[in-house]
């Protein structure tokens, strides 16, 4: 498949026995294995993955961490509490963690990023050359996108920045992550538009093409498309990627070049095409 993403850069594994917070967001009654998820990778022809820290399992990162030991060609960012060592995030980075995800989404009170806690948690991800991973309506991101940017880490958003949908690519904080990409440290992801509806989705990936500098934007499928596995497949998110991002070589980049350099610390693809 010469047309495939290299790289699909948000994706989640789970069994059913692994660990589940109280009262979780979801709670899928399946297992999405790592070998599920490979096998989707490989009948659609794509290299290499990142995947997702789950915050179903807190910070329970046991089997994503154990998936990049595994597979080199995987990637991993994890939920973690303020308080992890630093010793301890150097040993994921061995194993292949590459960033920390904050998953606020849902989240009532958040936490203050201005307490001694979570200052010292993003020195440590800048100092590791890590990532935060934010996922987090845009209603509310803006002093919290704001505070990542202060801190001097990268930072990645999630599916398109979740505009408010009452406002659109007017969306305040949509528009502040558009301005947040100008300054070389910020990502933004264009993943499940499915969950926002095609009339939408195709409506922010057009502003980001034309706001956001094209090696800022990276593509995702969201597998395995939690609450909505009924109704959207693997080759569904392709078919989306390609009708937002109608030109060949932009694609290659976005699913290619981009998240090569920012998860694999290669700007080749040779990596990737080893796989």
């Amino acid at each position: 498949m010469p047309d495939a993403p290299l790289v699909d850069s948000h994706a989640h594994i789970f069994t059913l026995d692994l660990p589940m917070v109280d009262n979780p967001r979801h709670n899928p009654h399946y297992a999405y294995t790592a070998q599920d998820y490979l096998a989707d990778l490989d009948a659609h022809g794509v290299k290499c993955a990142v995947l997702a820290g789950v915050s179903l399992y807190g910070d329970y990162n046991d089997y994503q961490i154990d998936a990049c030991r595994k597979h080199d060609r995987l990637r991993t960012t994890v939920v973690v509490k303020p308080e992890i060592e630093r010793y301890v995030m150097e040993a994921m980075a061995r194993d292949g963690v590459v960033g920390v995800r904050l998953m606020w989404m849902g989240v009532k009170d958040l936490p203050d990023l201005t307490s001694f806690e979570y200052r010292r948690l993003l020195k440590r991800i800048k100092d590791l050359d890590w990532h935060v991973h934010l996922h987090l309506d845009g209603r509310r991101s803006k002093p919290v996108v704001d505070l990542l940017e202060a801190s001097g880490v990268k930072l990645v958003i999630d599916h398109f920045g979740t505009p408010n949908p009452e406002k659109g690519v007017g969306c305040e904080g949509f528009r502040n992550i558009i301005e947040k990409t100008q300054n070389g440290r910020t990502w933004v992801k264009m993943s499940a538009g499915y969950r926002i509806g095609a009339e939408a989705a195709n409506l922010y990936a057009a502003e980001l093409l034309r706001c956001v500098p094209h090696d800022r934007l990276l593509w995702a499928s969201d597998a395995p498309f939690v609450s909505f596995e009924q109704t959207v497949t693997y080759q569904q998110t392709l078919d989306d990627f390609h009708r937002w991002v109608p030109d060949a070589a932009l694609r290659s980049k976005i699913s290619g070049d981009n998240p090569m350099a920012l998860y694999f610390g290669t700007p080749s693809l040779a990596f990737a095409h080893r796989r």
